[in-house]
């Protein structure tokens, strides 16, 4: 399938995840069926939007939330998208057998198909994000999937901090670099450093726009979750950018919404006629890029 050129309309849904996969699932679908009135043609749902963000501890019953691709999840939002005639992309808490886990994004078409999946390739490991414990590294590399509104790159969260994973999906064809997230504050930390992190958060993801010449959405949850006195107080602001970094439509910090706007493909044309970074780039000088630092 050749790209398409077709405008089309972008529908992030932020959302407040649930402990219970049921509810989660309900929600979800209630979201999903809502955009599609509204006339969204692809949506996007939150990083494992399916239950709280357990990844705050490290508790080996939690594995017992993992389930397999396809499966039981696939199954029910492949027939929301079939239903709805809209393009989703949905991230899943992924058991591909016992002991290997993934964090994984699964793109349906807008028949209901499954046209396959990205697993996490960047897994952090931080204060209340502990995800080397849960997550195996992605082993498929960077994904692009042909569907009914364009070709779609898709990448995980911590990905968005990387400009090479957002470079080499895009060098694949993406007209839209899809970014779930779950991402918030640490709330002893907002008064100080809030503003901050959403500003350095947006702005990186704003800069792979650019230097893409391609659409970027993030899509992240809302609420406090874990304890009272602690947890992560996710920050919503789910964002839909242009390929000249511009923001077309912005969520709230504590609103469950479905942040919309329309995507024209023809625009990345104009984009990179006239900022043709693809074309200056030096591939014959960037073979250090496979060092970790310096030269070794």
């Amino acid at each position: 399938m050749k790209p398409t050129s077709a405008p089309f309309t972008l529908g992030l849904i932020q959302m407040q995840c649930a402990s219970d996969p049921k509810v989660s699932m309900e929600k979800a679908e209630y979201m999903l069926r809502d955009a599609a009135k509204q006339g969204v043609q692809m949506a996007c749902l939150p990083e494992l939007f399916l239950t709280d963000y357990f990844c705050q501890r490290e508790d080996i019953t939690q594995f017992d939330l993992a389930e397999p691709i396809p499966g039981p999840s696939t199954q029910k939002l492949s027939a929301i998208a079939k239903d709805t005639k809209m393009v989703i992309a949905a991230s899943l808490f992924e058991r591909r057998e016992a002991g290997i886990y993934h964090n994984t994004s699964v793109m349906f078409d807008r028949d209901g198909s499954m046209l396959g999946i990205y697993r996490k390739m960047h897994i952090p490991h931080d204060p209340l994000f502990y995800e080397k414990y849960y997550f195996t590294p992605g082993d498929l590399g960077f994904k692009n999937f042909d569907t009914a509104v364009g070709r779609i790159g898709t990448l995980i969260c911590w990905d968005q901090w990387y400009p090479e994973a957002a470079r080499l999906t895009a060098m694949q064809g993406a007209q839209l670099l899809v970014y779930p997230t779950a991402i918030g504050w640490h709330p002893s930390e907002k008064a100080q450093y809030g503003e901050a992190q959403v500003n350095a958060w947006e702005t990186m993801q704003r800069a792979h726009a650019i230097a893409n010449g391609a659409f970027v959405c993030a899509i992240n949850r809302i609420g406090h979750e874990g304890p009272k006195q602690g947890g992560i107080e996710f920050w919503g602001h789910s964002f839909i950018a242009d390929p000249y970094g511009r923001i077309l439509a912005c969520g709230s910090h504590d609103k469950e919404e479905i942040v919309m706007a329309e995507c024209n493909p023809a625009l990345i044309e104009e984009t990179r006629r006239n900022w043709p970074f693809f074309r200056d780039r030096r591939i014959d000088a960037y073979g250090d890029l496979t060092r970790r630092f310096g030269n070794s």
